[in-house]
């Protein structure tokens, strides 16, 4: 039996369902917390500036690469700067300690079934810290790629990491939390051809949602790519 075409099974696909006007519950439901968290968002973003502390936002699913850049990024940045670094995971401290073997100061955040972080709990981790103690503060979000668009945290920056081993649709899949991002990360590029993904276009698709974002490909375990990073944040 021959293989179908892709456009032949493309046009045995129903139309997507979707919701009517009035019937996306969960969002009008949460309305007010968004706008609260908002609020805290931007009182967070006060006291970080008021302190001359930039907040970069690190957000990606699990598995991507985040702690690694990070891990990376304060190697590189350790003896410039100040660093300190939130780490959002569901129960465990794991990744904060390896962050923490760096030598920098890092607050874990606990987030039990919650799939982000939001402004409250990154408001109660910025009373843990001297803030006139850190010129850099790098604040992992849960591993996720839907939540974390819709709850900043208070920060100046915002970087998204993907992965090729996450596949080729990856950002037109997920183009949300791209819209807000200032740096695109696409990580493990030392195996995009093993994974048959190219990495021009994944930084095509990221251009084409937010052409302002600074597209950055890498591969973190061995640090390439990562003083690139760091221009693109502009340190």
């Amino acid at each position: 039996m021959k293989v179908e075409r892709h456009s032949t099974l493309v046009a045995r696909l129903k139309e997507a369902v979707k919701a009517g006007e009035g019937e996306i519950y969960d969002i009008e439901l949460d309305a007010d917390l968004l706008k609260a968290n908002e609020e805290l968002a931007a009182k967070n973003r006060e006291l970080l500036r008021k302190h001359g502390v930039m907040a970069i936002d690190v957000m990606g699913a699990i598995g991507s690469g985040k702690t690694t850049l990070i891990e990376k990024l304060v190697q590189v940045l350790k003896k410039k700067y100040r660093i300190a670094a939130f780490k959002g995971d569901l129960t465990t401290t794991i990744d904060a300690e390896l962050i923490g073997k760096h030598g920098v100061e890092v607050v874990p955040i606990n987030t039990g079934k919650e799939c982000h972080l939001d402004a409250n709990l990154v408001r109660k981790a910025l009373q843990r810290i001297k803030l006139e103690e850190v010129d850099i503060l790098f604040i992992e979000n849960v591993g996720n790629l839907v939540c974390p668009a819709d709850f900043p945290l208070g920060s100046e920056k915002r970087v998204v990491v993907v992965s090729v081993t996450e596949g080729p649709y990856m950002v037109v899949k997920h183009p949300f939390i791209f819209m807000g991002a200032d740096v695109a990360v696409i990580n493990k590029k030392d195996l995009a051809q093993a994974m048959g993904v190219d990495v021009k276009k994944l930084e095509m698709n990221v251009k084409e949602i937010n052409p302002k974002a600074k597209v950055v490909a890498t591969n973190c375990r061995n640090g390439e790519g990562v003083k690139e990073v760091v221009w693109a944040l502009g340190l």
